[in-house]
């Protein structure tokens, strides 16, 4: 049985010196702390002057709105009926097929109410509906 003892010199170390890591993670740190503000690059140039122009109403996403007491609104017309709203929601997609929707719906309104107004904007063909929500 042979036990050897702390004065052998001729063993490999079985430790990791971890100053050289700590250096070069440093220096790793340093780089990075100097060049990140050299890769937000900014292009100057002289941009032309064109008119003012008015925003393409077409474009514009139409605002269905359901009040606390159910009432429907299409771009905050009034509208009597589901049958009215979905012939509306058919003249409108007529006009531009790529119509958009956004919901307005109180948050006192009945859930079934607001799902078949859901319902009605799906039957008449319209895919793009989004719901409008307050942050809090």
């Amino acid at each position: 049985m042979g036990f050897k003892t702390n004065s052998d010199d001729d063993d490999a170390v079985s430790e990791i010196n971890v100053t050289p890591l700590v250096d070069v993670m440093l220096v790793l740190v340093i780089i990075l702390l100097v060049t990140a503000p050299l890769m937000t690059q900014s292009v100057n140039v002289a941009l032309p002057k064109t008119a003012s122009t008015t925003p393409d109403t077409q474009k514009q996403p139409l605002q269905l709105g359901v009040d606390a007491k159910g009432v429907i609104t299409l771009n905050k017309t009034p509208i009597e009926s589901l049958d009215a709203l979905d012939v509306r929601l058919r003249n409108e997609l007529a006009q531009n097929p790529e119509i958009a929707i956004h919901v307005w719906a109180d948050q006192d309104v009945n859930y079934g109410k607001v799902a078949e107004v859901m319902a009605t904007v799906q039957h008449a063909g319209i895919s793009k509906m989004a719901f409008v929500t307050m942050e809090k």
